[in-house]
C-alpha cells in the first residue's frame, strides 16, 4: 500500500492570517465597507501587518496601512491582485501604522490599527464553527492555492476614530459550509506550483 503524501508539493509564498470584514446595506448585493487585514508570519518580503480598507468612514477610494511597506507591496503584487484589484494598486501610499490584537476566539477578537491620524478597530464576535478551506493552485482558475482556517462571525464591526459603520454582516455560504461576510482567516498559507518564479 502506497503511503499517503504527507508534504504538500507546492511552494509557499506566504503564511499567516488574512481576516476580513465586508459589510452591506442590502444583504450583500453591494458592499458598503471592505477591509482585508493581514498578519504575515513569513514571506520572502519579511513579516508584519497590512490593512487594506475601502470604507465610507475613511473617504473616497481604498487605503493601505502597514508596518512593513515592502511586505505590503509584495502582498499587492502576489495575492491581492487575485482578490480585489483596487487593493492591488501599487500607487496607493503606504500609511505607517501600528497593529495590535486583543480578545480571543471564544468571545470577541479585535484588531486595532493606529496611524498618525486614525484609529481603526475591527471586531468579530458570535463566531460560528470553524472550517478549513483547501484550494490548491489552479482551483477557481487561480495560479496560487490557499489553505486557511475560517472562523465566520455572525456579528462584526468596523470603526474609525470612534465612528462605527452602520452596514451589516450578511450570511455567505462557502462551498456548502455555513459562513458569513466577516471571517477570521487564521493559519493561512498561500502556495504556488513548485519551482515557479515570481
Amino acid at each position: 500500500m502506497a503511503e499517503p503524501q504527507m508534504v504538500d508539493p507546492h511552494d509557499p509564498v506566504m503564511t499567516g492570517e488574512n481576516s476580513f470584514i465586508r459589510l452591506s446595506n442590502d444583504g450583500g448585493k453591494t458592499l458598503a465597507e471592505r477591509v482585508s487585514h493581514w498578519r504575515v508570519l513569513w514571506s520572502p518580503a519579511g513579516q508584519g501587518h497590512a490593512l487594506f480598507i475601502e470604507s465610507t468612514l475613511t473617504g473616497k477610494g481604498p487605503r493601505l496601512y502597514a508596518d512593513n511597506a515592502g511586505m505590503a507591496r509584495y502582498l499587492q503584487r502576489m495575492i491581492e491582485t487575485l482578490l480585489y484589484q483596487e487593493f492591488a494598486d501599487q500607487k496607493l501610499p503606504v500609511i505607517d501604522a501600528q497593529f495590535e490584537r486583543t480578545g480571543n476566539a471564544l468571545s470577541t477578537v479585535e484588531e486595532r490599527i493606529v496611524s498618525r491620524d486614525e484609529e481603526i478597530i475591527l471586531s468579530w464576535w458570535d463566531l460560528m464553527p470553524p472550517y478549513v478551506l483547501t484550494m490548491p493552485p489552479g482551483a477557481m482558475n487561480r495560479p496560487l492555492g490557499v489553505y486557511s482556517t475560517f472562523l465566520p462571525a455572525r456579528s462584526a464591526q468596523l470603526s474609525v476614530n470612534g465612528a462605527a459603520a452602520t452596514a451589516k454582516v450578511f450570511p455567505q455560504e462557502r462551498f456548502g459550509k455555513a459562513s458569513s461576510s466577516c471571517c477570521l482567516a487564521w493559519s493561512e498559507t498561500w502556495t504556488r506550483p513548485k519551482g515557479e518564479k515570481t
